[in-house]
């Protein structure tokens, strides 16, 4: 059954926000014009001491754009961008958008192997990335692919290298078959004409994170970009110029969308510290004051579990939200409980250029009774969200089922993969192989990844239900749950635990934690204590790593 609202007045009201219609820009790049045209002196760009403003970054981002058509860069090709939360990653993209291209992010904590799969997959022509990874590994890894074009760039060249707040940055020699972006950017010229990109044309091939399987290429349209972008903007409901800071790394989806073009669509700054540190992080907090980041939960943990933390810290925010990761209801009563605000769920995908559904503002998501789960929100204008059986059948309320989403941010499909597209969204309709369900009131609520589901002796345990379980015992940091391997009842649970610094408890208590708030068949049999759990950097953890070491009986 799908929840619409014009069958649910009450709806209305809940969702009025996220319900207004959506006008977004036809591209991300004519938002960003828009900015240059309209507040040219404004800070567009904040990086530890380094300050850039519109004018400046469209006249550096013109001159990466000229550089690229000069070197024979053709509207449509490939870029593949691997960098860092940087001045430098975000000039980049523009560039690359100006010259007509179609940016392939790449997670800078890629090995060669990895690379060299995105760079062969997307058949990649021009190569950004740090000058540090391309004598190391990369400059052999793209000399084996297609790539033709090779910029790096220096992270520090932007702001002052005596900043203390600045970790570990040494500089690498300059590369002879490479071209620093930089020098390239401030070299002038004019972006190519006729390379305006228009709405439907791929903005990005992002790959998936790759916890099963090898990743493929979303094939996210400017369109799709625009429209969240907006969406995410309206529904923020934050001022004209509002500081976004970038928690998300912008070569996920998360960040990319909901905080970079977010920013641009509302002509804000982004404030940027390279990569995630969480004493760096407060300070930027305290230094340039954001309305509004999102973030995995995991982040979320490691800010709390600092110190110096205080409510002061947090003052500044408007909007606190959590994305790309399980958000346990614990977290958000222990980080309200600390810093007086509240952590705002949402629910997206790669495959949905982030976001379809999230918590309006004002509201607090509910925990669903029976099961311990947050809702992770309702979803969003001109989106229908559907939970659905094996089938393809709608469901009935409160009945679990696997979610599917409809809307203009969803994908055309995977690139290149036209039998794998059309299994994942037939006729335009996402299946997101999570499983969840909806609340007579319209909530989401989001169970597990189904292909996660543990078979117990015959009954389906979720790894969530049992996390978000130990997250509610005062020691655990964080946790993740898998099946593995027993001779009696073909799967049974084991939990991974991290713990918070202060807070000793062992298996056994846990243990009897678990057993005491779930049915005999769920709670753990083992726990092993770790002193990190194994995570993506977006904070998604590596449940595949986890069930081979559980298999291994490491």
């Amino acid at each position: 059954m799908t929840v619409t609202y014009e069958d649910k007045p009450w709806l209305n009201q809940l969702n009025e926000v996220q319900r207004a219609p959506v006008q977004p820009p036809e591209t991300m790049l004519h938002a960003f014009r828009d900015a240059v045209r309209t507040v040219p002196g404004r800070t567009a760009l904040a990086y530890f001491d380094g300050r850039l403003t519109y004018r400046e970054a469209d006249t550096l981002s013109d001159g990466i754009a000229a550089h690229l058509a000069a070197r024979g860069f053709e509207r449509g090709d490939r870029l593949a961008l691997m960098l860092q939360n940087s001045p430098h990653f975000v000039l980049a993209l523009l560039g690359a958008w100006k010259a007509g291209a179609v940016v392939v992010p790449v997670n800078p904590m890629y090995k060669a192997g990895e690379v060299a799969h995105v760079l062969h997959d997307a058949e990649v022509t021009a190569l950004v990335c740090d000058e540090r990874a391309w004598e190391p590994y990369l400059r052999a890894t793209a000399a084996g692919s297609p790539v033709r074009i090779a910029l790096t760039a220096c992270e520090l060249d932007l702001q002052s290298r005596d900043d203390p707040r600045v970790l570990d940055f040494a500089r690498a020699a300059p590369a002879e078959d490479a071209d620093d972006l930089l020098t390239v950017a401030r070299a002038g010229g004019a972006a190519p004409p006729g390379r305006e990109p228009a709405g439907s044309d791929i903005a990005l091939i992002s790959y998936t994170s790759g916890t099963s399987g090898a990743p493929k290429g979303a094939m996210n349209t400017h369109a799709n970009i625009a429209y969240n972008a907006e969406r995410q903007h309206t529904g923020l409901q934050l001022p004209d110029g509002a500081c976004i800071f970038v928690l998300a790394p912008l070569f996920h989806i998360t960040g990319m969308v909901c905080e970079l073009s977010a920013c641009l669509a509302g002509r804000g700054t982004l404030a940027l510290t390279h990569r995630f540190e969480p004493g760096v992080v407060l300070d930027a907090f305290l230094e340039h004051r954001p309305a509004f980041t999102v973030g995995p939960s995991t982040a979320y943990m490691a800010l709390a579990a600092q110190p110096q933390a205080t409510r002061e810290h947090f003052s500044s925010f408007r909007v606190l939200s959590s994305g790309g990761a399980p958000l346990p209801p614990a977290l958000v009563t222990r980080l309200g409980a600390a810093f007086g605000t509240y952590l705002r769920n949402g629910y997206g995908l790669t495959e949905c250029t982030a976001p379809c559904a999230s918590v309006p503002p004002g509201r607090e998501a509910p925990v669903d009774p029976a099961s311990g789960t947050l809702a992770v929100g309702v979803p969003g204008p001109d989106t229908v969200v559907r939970i659905v059986d094996d089938e393809g059948r709608p469901v009935p309320l409160g009945e679990q089922g696997e979610i599917t989403v409809r809307g203009p941010q969803v994908v055309p499909g995977y690139w290149r993969r036209p039998q794998e597209s059309a299994a994942a969204i037939p006729d335009g309709e996402l299946r997101t192989g999570d499983i969840g369900f909806m609340d007579a009131d319209g909530w989401l609520y989001v169970v597990d990844r189904k292909k996660d589901m543990i078979n117990a002796s015959g009954f389906k345990v979720w790894p969530r239900e049992v996390e978000d379980v130990l997250h509610s015992h005062p020691a655990v940091r964080e946790a993740a749950v898998v099946g593995v391997s027993d001779p009696y009842r073909g799967e049974s649970v084991k939990a991974y635990v991290s713990l918070r610094p202060g807070n000793p408890a062992g298996p056994e208590e846990l243990i009897g934690h678990c057993r005491e708030r779930l049915a005999a068949y769920k709670y753990p049999r083992q726990v092993e204590i770790l002193a990190d759990l194994p995570k993506t950097t977006s904070g998604k953890i590596l449940r595949r790593e986890l069930r081979s070491r559980g298999d291994s009986g490491r």
